[in-house]
């Protein structure tokens, strides 16, 4: 599918990303989602676990953070041994990882950095404390190349509410002004449409999708910000892997899985194969 650098298959090569998030034992969020999803736009997926979760596709019942520390040491192992051309986080779950993760970030001098502002599972279960939206809007979210929050985290990260289209650029422009340089608010929770805005600081456009029928899915948001890094891994400038990352969501969830009793989640296998390009620069 992909072209091979070299005759010798010892010598291929991909592209590789990094995922810093929490572990969904059933699957269809966190750090499966974004390694399933790597996998299928041919990116060879790294991980640093932030947090352990007791969930299915029903509820969350557990949590467990890990120590900061922890997380910051497979932050430095992956990335000095296989250097990611993108990094995305996830599930951060409290103020210490947040505030080691933008160290790290500073440190290793990450540029392809995508921050999904992850505050609540599909479930409604919180997976952000209260103590931590503040390290993420001042440290984090200063170091980030795209932020993709929905209207809720938008909402938060603004300071007003967020559900039309004029509170959607409105937010847009208070968020960039917190230091992303491209701010990506997802319109998956609109009655209406699907539509995402993306702003960049000079252009302000509505990316349109069409609303799928049926109920809420788990883990889209994962796959989504996964997917952007993905792309920008793979050389794409941030508005064309927003705009990819939209056209590959739409093939992964066409038709949805329903592994367990409650919400579905994206068919990764769908996207896999998907995509065929060649990685590029520029």
């Amino acid at each position: 599918m992909y072209p091979e650098k070299s005759q010798s298959a010892a010598d291929k090569t991909l592209p590789a990303a990094l995922t810093v998030a929490g572990s969904d034992s059933g699957g269809g969020a966190g750090i499966q989602a974004d390694l399933k999803t790597f996998s299928a736009l041919g990116v060879f997926g790294t991980s640093a676990l932030t947090a352990v979760t007791a969930q299915d596709t029903r509820s969350v019942r557990e949590v467990a953070l890990l120590d900061p520390e922890l997380v910051g040491a497979q932050i430095d192992a992956v990335i000095e041994d296989i250097e990611p051309g993108a990094v995305k986080t996830g599930m951060l779950g409290g103020a210490e990882i947040v505030r080691v993760v933008a160290e790290k970030a500073a440190r290793h001098r990450i540029e392809n950095l995508v921050v999904d502002p992850v505050m609540a599972a599909t479930s409604g279960d919180s997976l952000l404390r209260d103590d931590a939206v503040a390290s993420l809007r001042d440290l984090l979210l200063p170091a980030a190349l795209v932020v993709t929050p929905n209207l809720d985290e938008a909402g938060v990260l603004a300071g007003f509410p967020v559900a039309g289209r004029d509170s959607m650029r409105r937010a847009a422009r208070a968020i960039h002004s917190l230091g992303p340089r491209c701010v990506v608010i997802k319109g998956g929770h609109r009655r209406r449409d699907a539509d995402d805005l993306f702003f960049d600081g000079r252009e302000m456009v509505f990316l349109p999708s069409p609303r799928l029928a049926g109920e809420s899915l788990h883990g889209t948001g994962c796959t989504f910000s996964a997917a952007i890094a993905a792309f920008l891994a793979r050389g794409f400038r941030p508005r064309e892997a927003v705009a990819s990352a939209k056209a590959f969501m739409l093939a992964v969830l066409e038709n949805p899985l329903r592994p367990g009793r409650g919400a579905a989640v994206a068919d990764w296998s769908a996207g896999s194969g998907w995509f065929s390009r060649p990685g590029r620069t520029g």
